[in-house]
């Protein structure tokens, strides 16, 4: 188990006197399932793009995993699933991704239809099952229940509760108490 350290991080949209962030300083361990909350626009999505090297910001963020966000940009949704799945991890090996598969609730089969022709729901959970695969991997998880009717609600959420070392973002405070083991909230001080 390694750490996420954030040290003395801060932030401010270019022409804004206002900074998302100030001298932010905490760390984690990369096997915690985080969730992160507080009132739009307060820079929860800001927060995963600075991790992800995006935004350029004073202070320190020290890592020794990869992390990838989520939904993740798919750029060919005409390739076959499994071709598209392989894309995005090359180490991948079917055999898991299949368990994977059957862990958040999709059939093998979807493997070898193109990805367009999935259901925004089904893409969701392939996604989400390829991303945890990645070695050396920490997932920034953003509204990941959005096109999910309540039954895929229930079937991500039991799949999350498998995982570790994720930090995701949700309005829906009833699926994060199912899933998580720490909190992160952003309190506005004026």
């Amino acid at each position: 188990m390694s750490q996420i350290k954030v040290t003395n991080l801060s932030f401010a949209y270019e022409g804004s006197y206002d900074k998302i962030f100030e001298n932010v300083s905490f760390q984690m361990d990369t096997d915690w399932k985080l969730g992160f909350t507080g009132r739009n626009g307060r820079g929860k999505t800001t927060f995963l793009k600075l991790l992800l090297g995006e935004l350029i910001f004073t202070g320190q963020i020290s890592a020794s995993v990869h992390f990838d966000y989520f939904p993740y940009e798919v750029k060919d949704a005409s390739l076959l699933t499994r071709e598209l799945l392989t894309q995005i991890d090359p180490d991948l090996e079917e055999w898991a991704l299949i368990r994977e598969f059957s862990y958040i609730g999709l059939d093998e089969s979807l493997l070898d239809r193109s990805f367009e022709t999935l259901s925004q729901g089904e893409q969701s959970k392939a996604l989400l099952s390829v991303l945890f695969l990645k070695s050396n991997n920490f997932l920034l998880i953003d509204e990941p229940t959005n096109h999910l009717d309540v039954d895929a609600r229930a079937t991500v959420a039991a799949y999350l509760k498998r995982k570790k070392g994720f930090i995701i973002v949700s309005h829906d405070r009833l699926f994060l108490d199912e899933i998580i083991d720490h909190i992160l909230s952003i309190n506005k001080q004026i």
